[in-house]
């Protein structure tokens, strides 16, 4: 449809998740019109990103180094980790600033429908670090959808019998919402996880 260098940017962009053809489309052509210098440093800084980062030995979070900052601040409580599905989710937690631990990412979620069973994730990783690290603590913070549940009780299945507290991420309304808005499924986890006043 388009000259070939166009048309496979545009395949290319159309390839990123949550990015459809008319999106990546309408980057093509915005690519296609910046000055050069930042369309170079933007390849630049996706070519850098590519061959400078990796997981970080311990907990599998994205670094530049052998471990991440956060593995490597001293601050940092480690007898209690976060469990997160993804790297990405990292950062959301870490914006609350209410964690001071650390953390371990699974990679994923168990989804039989998907063929993900416990062994394409990193489970025997976290179980390692429970001798390792004098873990008491770990807060199962993956999403809550039917794929995170059945994770989190696998998790709490895998880690209670080495005595480790395993706890999970309260659900339920969120802050200033009505309770017109809620479904079901979110009224209800509310109503089981109430707290005395």
């Amino acid at each position: 449809m388009f000259e070939p260098p166009v048309q496979r940017l545009i395949d290319e962009l159309a390839r990123l998740p949550g990015i459809g053809r008319k999106s990546a489309q309408r980057l093509a052509f915005h690519l296609l019109h910046v000055e050069e210098a930042d369309a170079v440093r933007l390849g630049d800084a996706i070519v850098a990103m590519r061959r400078e980062v990796r997981l970080c030995i311990r907990c599998f979070n994205v670094t530049a180094d052998e471990q991440c900052s956060i593995c490597r601040d001293t601050r940092r409580d480690p007898s209690v980790v976060c469990v997160v599905e993804r790297a990405q989710d990292i950062p959301v937690l870490e914006r609350t600033q209410e964690f001071a631990g650390r953390y371990h990412v699974l990679g994923g979620a168990i989804s039989p429908i998907e063929g993900i069973g416990p062994d394409q994730l990193r489970m025997q990783e976290l179980v390692r670090r429970m001798d390792d690290e004098g873990i008491e603590e770990v807060i199962a913070a993956t999403n809550p959808t039917v794929e995170g549940d059945t994770t989190a009780l696998y998790l709490a299945r895998l880690l209670k019998p080495l005595g480790v507290r395993v706890t999970r991420l309260a659900s339920g309304l969120p802050v200033g919402g009505d309770l017109d808005y809620a479904d079901e499924i979110t009224l209800g986890r509310a109503l089981a996880g109430r707290k005395e006043l």
